[in-house]
């Protein structure tokens, strides 16, 4: 199998937001916010070619299908649709991608399956060849969110997705969440053995995390860990809707992958893309190894 790491478009939300608890005097060192006290955050993709040659892309970003009021308000740096951009690159189109792997449903990481806005167009699904893997709980907390996180919902795309034809639910199980020690995979019919499904709660009801090749290989975190700094067990986001769930299914997520040698792949940080993960003698979990692209990587196949 190959991999790649996809930018996708950025965006600058309230550093104390993205932080929770954390005092400031702390996170603006990690992350230094602006004038209006916003971090910058990245919205990456990651892409993996199976070895019979499908083209699998773990989630979309934010996408531009903001109109100009909204992509303000949430800090959408770029008016293009900058996934698109980073697949040509490659010389994809969004065509070529065969699966599309969603953690969940918030706007932030599904909004790159819709087309660019424009005026007096209605919302367009992209990727017209793929399947859209999403879990079972968390399509159903989609369509009836609470309100506390209605607003990270996109209604449009939940229907272009219920009547395309092409979605696919993962039924995942007690025994696939993370915060159980041990907790074992999901796989589907499509992806067989090559992708690992875990389900975890604290974030949002539901979220469904990938790990890429088994032991050695990859996990795209989400919204679990968004980025580096999140890494350290007790931060967590003001977005979390269980943030001590949260960080228990840390402690189990980041002890099994530390065992077994699996990367840690970020979608929010905005300088790295992937990094291995490291424990000091006090239990405290950090990253080495980073490392800001993800280019033509080679990833194992897991035992079976």
């Amino acid at each position: 199998m190959r991999a790649w790491s996809i930018e996708g478009n950025t965006q600058r939300l309230d550093g104390g937001a993205m932080f929770g608890n954390v005092p400031r005097a702390m996170w603006e060192q990690w992350l230094p916010p602006d004038a209006t006290h916003r971090v910058p955050l990245a919205c990456r993709a990651l892409l993996v070619q199976l070895d019979d040659g499908r083209r699998v892309l773990f989630e979309a970003g934010i996408g531009a299908f903001f109109d100009p009021k909204m992509r303000a308000r949430f800090g959408v740096m770029e008016e293009r649709h900058v996934l698109l951009d980073s697949l040509a690159t490659l010389g994809l189109t969004d065509a070529d991608i065969d699966t599309v792997v969603l953690s969940h449903l918030h706007f932030d990481h599904a909004g790159g399956l819709l087309a660019a806005w424009q005026p007096e167009q209605s919302a367009r699904l992209l990727f017209p060849n793929a399947r859209f893997v999403v879990g079972r709980d968390h399509w159903q907390r989609a369509q009836s969110p609470h309100p506390r996180d209605r607003a990270s919902f996109i209604p449009e795309l939940n229907d272009l997705l219920a009547t395309s034809g092409r979605l696919e639910l993962v039924d995942l199980s007690p025994a696939n969440a993370i915060g159980n020690p041990g907790a074992l995979p999901a796989h589907t019919q499509a992806l067989g053995t090559q992708v690992g499904f875990y389900e975890s709660h604290g974030h949002t009801p539901g979220l469904m995390l990938s790990e890429i090749g088994g032991d050695g290989g990859i996990v795209y975190c989400a919204d679990l860990i968004p980025g580096k700094a999140w890494v350290h067990l007790p931060v967590t986001m003001g977005y979390d809707r269980y943030p001590e769930l949260i960080i228990d299914e840390k402690r189990h997520f980041l002890a099994d992958k530390l065992r077994r040698e699996v990367r840690l792949f970020f979608t929010h940080d905005p300088n790295i893309a992937h990094a291995a993960l490291q424990r000091d003698s006090a239990g405290r979990y950090s990253t080495r190894d980073e490392q800001a692209i993800l280019i033509d990587a080679s990833l194992p196949q897991p035992k079976v």
